[in-house]
């Protein structure tokens, strides 16, 4: 029987909705309208677009949004500065620098300026240092929306054996750390899988809940998925379609047509943990703002 969906889309807008109700509740309350501070730095055709994609996403959750876009020249000072602003800025309760940096720019440098309190990206050392140990922080985007869609699917992961593919800092290893925290969507037995690990299919087969972040097409296909088991596709790959207009169409790192036939769950590519990143940010400004309110 065919895998069910797990919408990331459709929990989006629920999600969406519920924080621009929160939104609205502030600002009648305290006066405060949680603001998004957005730096990008060049002119990335993706990264304009996800930008362009978090504004409008600010927009219509009722929250101010301050967009500043500089060229692909700017200096690291420049960048510094730009992020030194929005650290004293009070309208801003999050801030968000678009990754790539150019080359020229040191963007742990960069990430690292960010005041912790602002950084809703969880990027920061100190954010990430409170992941790790338990305390308040605010968690990375896209590694929330993954255990926030298990949760909204019921995917009991306590006891589970969960398997990461994929080890960067943005995805692989936060969301293996989610799974197997000592809380509500963690409590799993967690093994993380990448470039080194041999015979990938051996661990795969394994998983009662699968994670692909390994950004490569095809990085798993249905005969390495054990039957039942949850999959969850982080990767956005173009691949060339001389169908489509624009001459590609976007695919995840998991062949989706043959893993369906086995998995019990699976994320579409587009439409699954993609529109769960950028509600996820909003989630963690509005919380910045709600803790500024708490202060007050």
């Amino acid at each position: 029987m065919p895998a069910k969906i797990l919408d990331g889309k459709l929990l989006a807008a629920t999600m969406r909705a519920d924080i621009a109700k929160q939104v609205a509740e502030l600002k009648a309350a305290k006066g405060i309208t949680p603001g998004l501070g957005v730096i990008l730095i060049g002119a990335d055709p993706a990264s304009t677009s996800y930008v362009t994609a978090k504004e409008k996403a600010c927009e219509e959750a009722g929250m101010y949004s301050e967009d500043v876009r500089v060229p692909a020249e700017t200096t690291q000072a420049e960048a510094l500065a730009l992020v030194q602003k929005m650290n004293a800025d009070p309208r801003i309760h999050g801030i968000l620098v678009q990754l790539p940096l150019p080359k020229h720019i040191d963007e742990a440098a960069v990430i690292n300026a960010i005041a912790p309190e602002k950084d809703v990206d969880g990027f920061t050392p100190i954010n990430v240092g409170r992941m790790m140990i338990g305390e308040t922080c605010f968690l990375p985007c896209t590694p929330n929306g993954v255990i926030q869609m298990l949760l909204s699917a019921g995917v009991e992961t306590s006891g589970k054996h969960a398997v990461v593919i994929g080890r960067s800092n943005i995805v692989g290893k936060p969301v293996a750390h989610l799974l197997m925290r000592k809380a509500k969507g963690g409590n799993a037995t967690v093994t993380v899988c990448h470039t080194g690990t041999k015979d990938l299919a051996t661990f795969t087969k394994q998983a009662d809940i699968l994670v692909v972040a390994a950004g490569r097409p095809n990085t798993v296909t249905g005969e390495m998925i054990k039957p039942g088991a949850v999959v969850i596709d982080v990767g956005v790959n173009r691949v060339p379609d001389a169908t489509k207009k624009n001459g590609f169409r976007l695919v995840g790192d998991v062949d989706f047509d043959s893993a369906a036939q086995v998995a019990s769950l699976i994320t579409p590519v587009p439409g699954g943990v993609g529109p769960m990143t950028i509600t996820m940010l909003l989630y963690n400004t509005l919380e910045s703002a709600q803790r500024l309110s708490a202060k007050g």
